[in-house]
């Protein structure tokens, strides 16, 4: 293993000075810091991370806690973009991921990151009423939120409440005023949603019915489904409908077909999120674009601040708009 002796000798400077170079010190010329660091990259050099730990009190590793509602991690499409952007930003940084969980010797997930020796967490896709996630919230350690907002805490938040007046304002704009949702899990973020459903239909002079809202999940298809057949069978059904997110928008669309009916001729179908599969589909479907990229990019750049300057660094919510994606799944009927 290349040590910072052989990197000295190769380059004919003290030790002290190689420690200098690869520390950024500004008490070297940057000629001499360049020619060291070139030769610790061609030499192969890599610091120990104990070792470095033991000197800066850091080890240069993130946390990432992350649970969906079916356990299976990644597969959530939503949040495995926002996670991928972070997981770039931060490598980029210099720093590796650890993801966090509730480890098989019981271990809380603060406990975890402590044994793990993490510098900060990100926290994501969680139940955030969970005495664990509050426990590590309200630790020492730095930590980042997405998508759910503590006072004592940066959040990052996709711009959930702006979201849905947008999609709304434009269906509206488009003749509609019988606009049903059925909406996802009982969660901050749903709770803005549909919150802003209604302030939304307000504003616009829409009385709201709430017969043409249903309680129903995130991600689910088949119970998207049944509440869609229910909306179908009223009397003076909805002009159109509202999903929780883009697969669920899907199995809507699946029932639609299902009793003869057409989108968007019959009736109009408008999902959530902007997944690459919303555009794959016949009609393409009519979203909201969450921006991923931006939000994962601003939590590891936030995080990656807070770790190395927590005293200068705002305790902030930070709200990252999207945009619509016109499909062809509402219908003008003015």
């Amino acid at each position: 293993m290349i040590s910072m002796k052989d990197i000295a000798e190769k380059c004919s400077v003290s030790v002290a000075t190689v420690s200098k170079a690869l520390n950024d010190h500004t008490d070297i010329g940057e000629d001499t810091k360049k020619h060291i660091r070139e030769v610790a990259e061609r030499l192969g050099y890599y610091p120990n991370s104990s070792a470095r730990a033991l000197k800066t009190k850091r080890t240069e590793n993130i946390g990432v806690l992350f649970v969906d509602e079916g356990r299976s991690g990644l597969t959530h499409d939503y949040f495995a973009r926002v996670l991928d952007s972070f997981k770039r930003v931060s490598e980029v940084s210099g720093y590796d991921i650890t993801f966090i969980n509730a480890t098989s010797q019981k271990m809380t997930y603060l406990e975890h990151s402590m044994y793990r020796g993490v510098d900060g967490v990100v926290i994501a896709c969680v139940d955030f009423d969970d005495r664990d996630v509050l426990d590590l919230v309200n630790s020492d350690l730095p930590v980042v939120t997405i998508d759910h907002v503590f006072d004592n805490r940066i959040s990052v938040v996709s711009d959930n409440i702006g979201g849905m007046r947008s999609l709304i304002e434009y269906i509206h704009s488009l003749g509609h005023e019988r606009i049903a949702y059925i909406y996802g899990d009982d969660t901050a973020v749903t709770r803005n949603r549909v919150a802003s459903y209604y302030n939304t239909l307000r504003d616009l002079g829409i009385e709201a019915d709430d017969s043409y809202t249903f309680a129903s999940a995130y991600r689910n298809p088949k119970l998207a489904a049944k509440y869609t057949e229910e909306l179908l069978a009223m009397k003076k059904r909805p002009t159109c409908i509202l999903y929780p997110d883009d697969y669920s928008a899907i199995g809507g669309l699946n029932a639609i077909e299902a009793v003869g009916l057409t989108v968007p001729d019959d009736i109009s179908v408008v999902g959530y999120d902007g997944l690459y599969v919303s555009q794959i589909i016949h009609p393409k479907l009519t979203t909201y674009e969450q921006n991923s990229e931006e939000i994962g990019r601003i939590a590891a750049k936030s995080l990656i601040r807070l770790i190395r300057d927590r005293k200068s660094t705002l305790i902030e919510k930070i709200l990252v708009p999207g945009k619509i994606i016109e499909g062809g799944s509402v219908k003008k009927i003015v």
